[in-house]
């Protein structure tokens, strides 16, 4: 991909808070190449649109209740999905960034190692249906886990089991609390996803047989 020319979507439900992380790196000349075109939200009141306003960034909302059965409460995330996808290629979107989004987003085959998130825990380990957010931290604390940290990886249909980009480590003490745990390996997730992005944007990631490898900078 030459300059600038990596434009990604952001998918988030929240205060957008990896959102703004995004922002200050590009700022900070840590991004080169990488544009944030499209703010995506499943809630209307999500700070994170707010984010993207201050920053002129173009927004969408697609609630995930418009897609709750009213009856069942099942949510039909391929409906959903497909809405945001239609979306996506008006924006001619590069990359897919999932930062703090609370709906399942089902990947269509044109996007296929073209969305990321980040796990809060080193996958395969604490991973899996029902493992996010406060949760994980838990889980990591309570088995008396020795080593914690952050996974960013492509998305597939199955929940954290997309090839890995790159993961951060910290170690874990039996004097510390889960909220203490978080509060570690945040600070690692606002260093690994805005490098595993850049790396993308960079064209530096290859993916065979369902593994990354990092190829070297060509500077």
């Amino acid at each position: 991909m030459s300059q600038a020319s990596c434009k990604i979507a952001v998918l988030l439900s929240g205060s957008g808070s990896t959102l703004q992380n995004i922002f200050n790196h590009i700022d900070n000349g840590c991004m080169t190449g990488v544009a944030v075109e499209l703010v995506v939200s499943s809630r209307a009141d999500a700070y994170g649109l707010e984010r993207a306003k201050q920053r002129q960034v173009p927004t969408v909302v697609v609630e995930s209740k418009r897609f709750r059965d009213t009856e069942t409460k099942v949510t039909d995330w391929k409906c959903m999905s497909a809405e945001i996808c239609e979306i996506l290629k008006k924006h001619e979107i590069d990359l897919v960034i999932l930062a703090g989004y609370m709906c399942m987003f089902i990947v269509p085959p044109e996007y296929n190692n073209k969305v990321m998130n980040v796990h809060p825990a080193l996958i395969p380990a604490f991973s899996g249906q029902g493992m996010y957010g406060d949760r994980v931290h838990k889980a990591v604390v309570s088995r008396g886990a020795k080593l914690t940290g952050c996974t960013v990886h492509f998305v597939t249909n199955e929940y954290d089991d997309g090839p890995i980009i790159l993961q951060k480590h910290m170690p874990v003490t039996s004097s510390m609390s889960w909220e203490e745990v978080q509060n570690g390996v945040q600070q690692l997730e606002r260093q690994a996803y805005p490098e595993a992005i850049f790396l993308y944007a960079a064209g530096r990631l290859d993916v065979k047989d369902g593994l990354v490898t990092i190829k070297e900078s060509s500077r």
